[in-house]
């Protein structure tokens, strides 16, 4: 099957205009590499169920890096169910600076991650294979002490029981961190109305996206 030719720098800015982003060419360039990776591993494993580049474009990068817009993520990031790498592989693009710790059961999709994040020339990303209570219950002995990990923030897109989720993902942020979830509108509200271990902000509409949300909460401090 031939590989339908990934969008130019231009066409890509133009499709992320929507999105206010403010992206350099360096940048860009990492997005477009993503993106030929994304759909030549998609041809041979199932990574998503969105086939053309504009739409990946949109759906998965612009979605993924529309948080930028609002929110400055800094130190490190837990990205809960990475998949394909959205949001927190993408996000990795607008803050090259976040120590990433991407949580991935699937080998094949973690095999992808590595690969993009070598081809993006990616430092400070590493990819795991635990659960998320799993990575969080461990407790590696350091200096004789039991420590377990924290992170300033954590990321979370298209997954199920978005509530059960929260609750456990709040213990692993660090005091004064957030958790961002890219969620539909229903969900949003019964994480609000149930997960009152964090303080949650006005939900931010995506653009383009009917009924989609990234909502944020922050961990006392």
């Amino acid at each position: 099957m031939a590989l339908v030719p990934v969008p130019t720098e231009r066409a890509v800015r133009d499709l992320l205009a929507p999105f206010v982003l403010d992206l350099t060419s360096h940048q860009l360039g990492q997005v477009i590499t993503y993106l030929d990776l994304l759909l030549r591993w998609n041809a041979r494993i199932n990574l998503t169920a969105v086939r053309t580049p504009e739409e990946c474009v949109t759906r998965h990068f612009g979605e993924s890096l529309y948080l930028s817009s609002w929110v400055e993520l800094r130190g490190t990031n837990l990205d809960i169910g990475s998949g394909a790498g959205f949001p927190g592989l993408a996000l990795k693009i607008a803050f090259p600076g976040l120590a990433t710790t991407l949580l991935e059961p699937v080998a094949k999709k973690r095999a992808f991650l590595k690969e993009v994040a070598r081809a993006c020339r990616m430092e400070s990303v590493e990819v795991r294979s635990e659960r998320l209570e799993q990575f969080l219950d461990r407790a590696p002995v350091e200096g004789g002490d039991q420590k377990r990990s924290r992170f300033d923030s954590s990321t979370v897109r298209a997954v199920g029981e978005v509530r059960r989720l929260a609750e456990v993902a709040t213990r692993g942020l660090m005091p004064g961190g957030k958790l961002c979830l890219w969620v539909g509108h229903r969900q949003a509200l019964e994480v609000v109305r149930y997960v009152r271990s964090l303080a949650w902000e006005a939900p931010l509409p995506v653009p383009l996206a009917e009924r989609r949300e990234i909502l944020i909460g922050r961990a006392a401090g």
